[in-house]
Protein backbone atom coordinates (compact mmCIF):
# COMPACT_ATOMS: atom_id res chain seq x y z
CA UNK A 1 0.00 0.00 0.00
CA UNK A 2 1.13 3.33 -0.90
CA UNK A 3 1.21 6.29 1.18
CA UNK A 4 -2.16 7.59 -0.19
CA UNK A 5 -4.06 4.90 0.93
CA UNK A 6 -4.80 3.16 -2.08
CA UNK A 7 -3.94 -0.08 -3.60
CA UNK A 8 -4.26 -2.02 -6.99
CA UNK A 9 -5.78 -5.67 -6.11
CA UNK A 10 -5.31 -8.50 -8.32
CA UNK A 11 -8.30 -7.43 -10.89
CA UNK A 12 -5.96 -3.97 -11.27
CA UNK A 13 -8.40 -2.19 -9.95
CA UNK A 14 -7.12 0.70 -7.81
CA UNK A 15 -9.29 0.54 -4.52
CA UNK A 16 -9.40 2.49 -0.87
CA UNK A 17 -7.09 0.38 1.29
CA UNK A 18 -9.37 -0.86 4.27
CA UNK A 19 -10.87 -3.87 2.62
CA UNK A 20 -7.75 -5.35 1.86
CA UNK A 21 -8.12 -8.38 0.05
CA UNK A 22 -11.06 -9.80 1.47
CA UNK A 23 -13.68 -10.87 -1.73
CA UNK A 24 -16.53 -10.19 0.74
CA UNK A 25 -15.13 -7.17 1.87
CA UNK A 26 -14.29 -6.16 -1.57
CA UNK A 27 -17.20 -6.53 -2.88
CA UNK A 28 -18.90 -4.23 -0.22
CA UNK A 29 -16.08 -1.85 -0.69
CA UNK A 30 -17.29 -1.87 -4.79
CA UNK A 31 -20.53 -1.83 -4.96
CA UNK A 32 -21.98 -0.46 -1.47
CA UNK A 33 -20.25 1.53 0.60
CA UNK A 34 -20.50 5.23 -0.07
CA UNK A 35 -23.34 5.15 -2.98
CA UNK A 36 -26.32 6.83 -2.17
CA UNK A 37 -29.37 4.93 -0.26
CA UNK A 38 -32.66 6.13 0.15
CA UNK A 39 -34.74 2.67 0.71
CA UNK A 40 -35.79 2.86 4.14
CA UNK A 41 -35.41 -0.58 4.83
CA UNK A 42 -31.26 -0.67 4.16
CA UNK A 43 -31.31 2.63 6.03
CA UNK A 44 -32.50 1.11 8.98
CA UNK A 45 -30.32 -2.08 8.76
CA UNK A 46 -27.28 -0.16 8.68
CA UNK A 47 -27.82 1.77 11.55
CA UNK A 48 -28.87 -1.06 13.84
CA UNK A 49 -25.52 -2.96 12.66
CA UNK A 50 -23.25 0.07 12.78
CA UNK A 51 -24.65 -0.05 16.71
CA UNK A 52 -23.88 -3.94 16.78
CA UNK A 53 -20.35 -2.68 15.14
CA UNK A 54 -19.40 -1.29 18.22
CA UNK A 55 -16.62 -2.58 19.49
CA UNK A 56 -15.72 -5.04 17.07
CA UNK A 57 -14.70 -4.69 13.34
CA UNK A 58 -17.25 -4.16 10.21
CA UNK A 59 -16.30 -6.99 8.77
CA UNK A 60 -17.00 -9.28 11.54
CA UNK A 61 -20.45 -8.04 11.15
CA UNK A 62 -20.55 -7.96 7.29
CA UNK A 63 -19.92 -12.25 7.78
CA UNK A 64 -22.98 -12.11 9.47
CA UNK A 65 -25.26 -9.52 8.02
CA UNK A 66 -27.41 -12.54 6.36
CA UNK A 67 -27.54 -14.16 9.50
CA UNK A 68 -28.79 -10.33 10.99
CA UNK A 69 -31.33 -10.33 8.04
CA UNK A 70 -32.83 -13.59 9.09
CA UNK A 71 -33.04 -13.14 12.96
CA UNK A 72 -34.34 -9.25 12.49
CA UNK A 73 -37.51 -9.84 10.08
CA UNK A 74 -34.88 -8.40 7.02
CA UNK A 75 -34.60 -5.29 9.37
CA UNK A 76 -38.29 -4.28 8.25
CA UNK A 77 -39.09 -1.61 11.34
CA UNK A 78 -43.07 -2.30 11.60
CA UNK A 79 -42.11 -6.03 12.32
CA UNK A 80 -38.95 -5.77 14.42
CA UNK A 81 -40.99 -3.16 16.72
CA UNK A 82 -43.28 -6.12 17.63
CA UNK A 83 -40.53 -8.17 18.96
CA UNK A 84 -41.22 -8.64 22.92
CA UNK A 85 -39.23 -10.56 25.54
CA UNK A 86 -39.71 -14.04 23.87
CA UNK A 87 -38.00 -12.63 20.51
CA UNK A 88 -35.27 -11.36 22.57
CA UNK A 89 -34.39 -14.88 24.20
CA UNK A 90 -34.11 -16.29 21.00
CA UNK A 91 -31.89 -13.87 19.64
CA UNK A 92 -29.98 -14.11 22.81
CA UNK A 93 -29.79 -18.22 21.43
CA UNK A 94 -28.55 -16.95 18.37
CA UNK A 95 -25.40 -17.81 17.65
CA UNK A 96 -25.43 -16.53 14.10
CA UNK A 97 -25.41 -12.51 15.13
CA UNK A 98 -23.74 -10.62 17.71
CA UNK A 99 -25.47 -11.85 21.67
CA UNK A 100 -25.61 -8.42 23.29
CA UNK A 101 -28.21 -7.92 25.25
CA UNK A 102 -28.29 -3.96 25.16
CA UNK A 103 -27.90 -4.09 21.58
CA UNK A 104 -30.88 -6.43 20.25
CA UNK A 105 -33.03 -4.48 22.74
CA UNK A 106 -31.80 -1.53 20.76
CA UNK A 107 -32.66 -2.29 17.68
CA UNK A 108 -36.26 -3.20 18.69
CA UNK A 109 -36.36 0.14 20.32
CA UNK A 110 -35.37 2.24 17.93
CA UNK A 111 -37.72 -0.33 15.40
CA UNK A 112 -40.44 1.73 16.98
CA UNK A 113 -38.80 5.34 17.26
CA UNK A 114 -38.10 4.52 13.32
CA UNK A 115 -41.81 4.10 13.07
CA UNK A 116 -42.78 7.83 14.81
CA UNK A 117 -39.98 8.97 12.56
CA UNK A 118 -41.12 7.72 9.45
CA UNK A 119 -44.87 9.01 10.37
CA UNK A 120 -43.25 11.97 10.97
CA UNK A 121 -41.27 12.77 7.79
CA UNK A 122 -42.75 10.83 5.19
CA UNK A 123 -39.68 8.48 5.30
CA UNK A 124 -36.80 7.37 7.01
CA UNK A 125 -35.00 8.44 3.89
CA UNK A 126 -36.25 11.71 3.87
CA UNK A 127 -35.11 12.30 7.60
CA UNK A 128 -31.14 11.30 7.15
CA UNK A 129 -30.70 12.73 3.59
CA UNK A 130 -31.74 16.25 5.15
CA UNK A 131 -28.28 15.85 7.23
CA UNK A 132 -26.05 15.57 4.43
CA UNK A 133 -23.26 17.95 4.93
CA UNK A 134 -22.80 20.75 2.30
CA UNK A 135 -19.86 20.83 0.33
CA UNK A 136 -18.19 23.67 2.79
CA UNK A 137 -17.99 21.08 5.61
CA UNK A 138 -16.33 18.40 3.74
CA UNK A 139 -12.32 18.44 2.42
CA UNK A 140 -11.39 19.61 -0.52
CA UNK A 141 -9.72 16.57 -1.41
CA UNK A 142 -10.03 12.45 0.49
CA UNK A 143 -7.01 11.40 1.55
CA UNK A 144 -5.86 9.36 4.10
CA UNK A 145 -5.35 11.78 6.20
CA UNK A 146 -8.63 13.64 5.78
CA UNK A 147 -10.21 10.27 6.50
CA UNK A 148 -8.01 9.75 9.64
CA UNK A 149 -9.22 13.51 11.41
CA UNK A 150 -12.81 12.79 10.46
CA UNK A 151 -14.14 9.64 13.23
CA UNK A 152 -16.83 12.44 13.66
CA UNK A 153 -17.99 15.59 11.50
CA UNK A 154 -20.13 18.89 12.25
CA UNK A 155 -23.04 16.84 10.66
CA UNK A 156 -22.57 13.31 12.98
CA UNK A 157 -22.07 15.07 15.77
CA UNK A 158 -25.69 17.16 14.62
CA UNK A 159 -27.61 13.98 13.81
CA UNK A 160 -26.27 11.90 16.64
CA UNK A 161 -27.69 14.15 18.90
CA UNK A 162 -31.15 15.00 16.62
CA UNK A 163 -31.56 10.87 17.18
CA UNK A 164 -30.94 10.54 21.08
CA UNK A 165 -33.34 13.62 21.76
CA UNK A 166 -36.18 11.39 19.86
CA UNK A 167 -35.03 8.46 21.87
CA UNK A 168 -32.81 6.27 19.58
CA UNK A 169 -29.74 4.29 21.57
CA UNK A 170 -26.29 3.41 20.00
CA UNK A 171 -26.70 6.37 17.74
CA UNK A 172 -23.39 8.51 18.91
CA UNK A 173 -21.36 10.72 16.84
CA UNK A 174 -18.54 8.35 15.35
CA UNK A 175 -21.47 5.30 14.92
CA UNK A 176 -23.80 8.16 12.62
CA UNK A 177 -20.38 8.91 10.82
CA UNK A 178 -20.04 5.37 9.72
CA UNK A 179 -23.37 5.00 8.78
CA UNK A 180 -23.40 8.41 6.85
CA UNK A 181 -20.49 6.89 5.30
CA UNK A 182 -21.85 3.66 4.00
CA UNK A 183 -25.15 5.19 3.00
CA UNK A 184 -23.53 7.80 0.56
CA UNK A 185 -24.60 10.60 2.40
CA UNK A 186 -21.32 11.15 2.14
CA UNK A 187 -18.16 10.00 -0.59
CA UNK A 188 -15.23 9.01 1.60
CA UNK A 189 -13.83 6.54 -1.34
CA UNK A 190 -10.20 7.95 -1.64
CA UNK A 191 -9.29 9.80 -4.33
CA UNK A 192 -8.18 7.54 -6.90
CA UNK A 193 -10.16 4.89 -5.95
CA UNK A 194 -12.36 3.35 -8.84
CA UNK A 195 -15.35 3.59 -6.55
CA UNK A 196 -15.14 7.03 -5.88
CA UNK A 197 -15.79 8.12 -9.63
CA UNK A 198 -18.46 5.53 -10.04
CA UNK A 199 -20.36 7.02 -6.61
CA UNK A 200 -19.85 10.85 -7.63
CA UNK A 201 -21.23 9.86 -11.38
CA UNK A 202 -24.74 8.26 -9.44
CA UNK A 203 -24.68 11.09 -7.29
CA UNK A 204 -24.80 13.83 -10.23
CA UNK A 205 -28.18 12.11 -10.91
CA UNK A 206 -29.30 11.70 -7.08
CA UNK A 207 -32.42 13.64 -5.78
CA UNK A 208 -32.48 13.70 -2.21
CA UNK A 209 -36.00 12.87 -0.69
CA UNK A 210 -38.36 15.31 0.74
Amino acid sequence: MSASGLVRGEDGTVRCWWPGADPLYVRYHDEEWGFPVVDDRRLFEKVCLEGFQAGLSWLTILRKRENFRKAFANFDPARVARFDARAVRRLLGDAGIVRHRGKIESTIHNARRALALREEKGSLAAYFWQWAPPPAQRPQRITRRALGAMSTTEASVALSRDLRKRGWTFVGPTTIYAFMQAMGLVNDHLEGCAARARALEMARGFRPPS
